[in-house]
């Protein structure tokens, strides 16, 4: 065995000890290399818009393979189903109300810029790249503290002039992910971050969807199944601030008739496998420059998104379609025993910051509110978070603003507003979350339980960063 270094030998040595502690499998803990980290994010892809989540339409063989050599989470979640929130969240670690940004608000505090997953990763040695949509204002100069090298791109529009060439937005930020995986120096572990901006609608273009090219004919012949009479009757169910909300103007664009629905459908689609298209770039890149096998890739979604459930578009409100995301871990050193199982454990957009510097043997830096994932890339069954706390804090008069709690099998909602709205779903029994419990005497008890818990969570997770 050849003699390393001194410097070698503790690097090798930190990195098993903040494996360990992150509670990974042994063999990802004993390697002595320290692994990369690419975070694919894409925007408003629900957790069902991919194949390996039984979409039995949707052609996304690249996310499928991740799935299939990784771990995925079925029940993963956005804490804030809103773009500029979530993404906040992805980079602190934190819930809306702990880093206090989303639209409208000031740049992210400084402070949470330093303690980010990308400014502790560069500070320890990584190369940190971001490419796309970053969506979240991190103040002047903030950006090169946090990366390397740093690509912002995001639509409109999504078709541009590159040298000549029409290219789709999509295909540009692979592009440049694929520019930086080919100039990472050698022997320097990387951190990079590609930021989708598909399949996020064009909203001021009453073609809404604009997916490659290369895209054109998929799903032509597919059969788009439309929303029942039961959307029509949750709709109806609904007070007037959600039936009045932007999301049931979004509607009206999108899918206010069998045929538009389904050519919105289908451009959504569309849209997805052409970024399906792009990872599999990514990953046929990786293995050519003989990366793939100390790779480690996190792929997920800023947030859920309405296809016509409950008469809405869009998301922002704390129904499954609009918080549910996927999220996919694949990591090349996992036993065999691990690779292509589903975990039914509550994972949240706060665990990623977490979990990419526990994969990395990285100490965080200051408090989170998420928790490293870790422990559930093994086989073996772990205490682990019962209920996670959701909410929606954007002040916008067209979307109601909403905060809750959710269990494997409940779920409450309150919106924040007078006189007070609040329900109540059993999951198990409603997964449509058609019929609010809230107010029928059947479940106080329970109501009054869920009631207290929001209280409890909406005030510990607010007192972390506060001023």
């Amino acid at each position: 065995m050849n003699p390393c270094s001194r410097r070698e030998f503790l690097r090798a040595s930190a990195w098993g000890a903040g494996a360990l502690l992150a509670g990974l499998p042994l063999t990802l803990a004993s390697s002595a290399q320290r692994p990369n980290i690419l975070l694919v994010l894409t925007d408003d892809q629900r957790a069902d818009a991919l194949g390996c989540a039984g979409n039995s339409i949707l052609r996304t063989p690249n996310m499928d393979t991740l799935a299939r050599t990784g771990v995925r989470f079925r029940q993963a979640f956005a804490a804030s189903p809103i773009c500029a929130a979530s993404r906040a969240s992805v980079l602190t670690g934190l819930h809306e109300r702990g880093h206090r940004y989303t639209f409208g608000t000031a740049p992210l505090a400084k402070d949470l810029v330093r303690a980010s997953y990308p400014s502790t990763m560069r500070r320890a040695g990584y190369r940190t790249g971001f490419v796309g949509k970053l969506g979240v204002d991190v103040g002047p100069g903030s950006a090169r503290e946090m990366f390397d090298v740093f690509h912002h791109l995001e639509q409109p529009p999504y078709f541009r002039d590159v040298a000549g060439r029409r290219r789709h937005l999509s295909q540009i930020i692979a592009d440049h992910a694929v520019d930086f995986l080919g100039t990472n120096p050698k022997g320097q572990p990387f951190c990079l971050s590609v930021s989708f901006s598909a399949p996020h609608a064009v909203d001021d273009d009453p073609r809404q969807f604009f997916w490659p090219e290369s895209c054109d004919d998929l799903y032509r012949d597919a059969e788009i199944p439309v929303p029942g009479p039961e959307a029509d009757g949750i709709f109806r169910s609904q007070p007037d601030f959600v039936r009045n909300s932007l999301g049931r103007r979004r509607w009206a664009w999108r899918f206010d008739t069998p045929a538009r629905y389904r050519e919105m459908v289908r451009g959504y689609y569309r849209m997805i496998t052409g970024v399906d298209m792009e990872l599999g770039r990514l990953l046929g890149e990786l293995d050519r420059l003989r990366m793939r096998e100390n790779t480690i890739v996190i792929f997920s979604s800023d947030n859920g998104y309405f296809l016509g459930e409950r008469g809405l578009a869009g998301k922002w409100l704390l129904y499954e379609p609009s918080i549910r995301v996927p999220l996919i871990i694949s990591d090349p050193r996992l036993s065999p025993l691990s690779l292509g199982r589903v975990r039914d454990e509550l994972a949240l957009n706060v665990d990623i910051a977490p979990t990419i510097l526990g994969l990395a043997g990285i100490a965080q830096e200051g408090g989170v509110h998420g928790r490293s994932l870790g422990p559930l890339l093994g086989t073996k069954a772990v205490p682990w978070r019962e209920e996670v706390f959701l909410e929606h804090l954007y002040d916008h008069p067209e979307i109601p603003s909403s905060e809750g709690v959710r269990t494997s099998r409940w779920k409450y909602i309150r919106y924040r507003r007078e006189p007070a709205w609040e329900e109540l779903y059993d999951l198990e029994r409603d997964p449509a979350e058609a019929v609010n419990l809230a107010g029928s005497g059947a479940e106080d008890e329970r109501l009054a339980r869920m009631r207290a818990r929001c209280d409890h969570l909406s005030g510990d997770y607010g007192d972390l960063h506060s001023s």
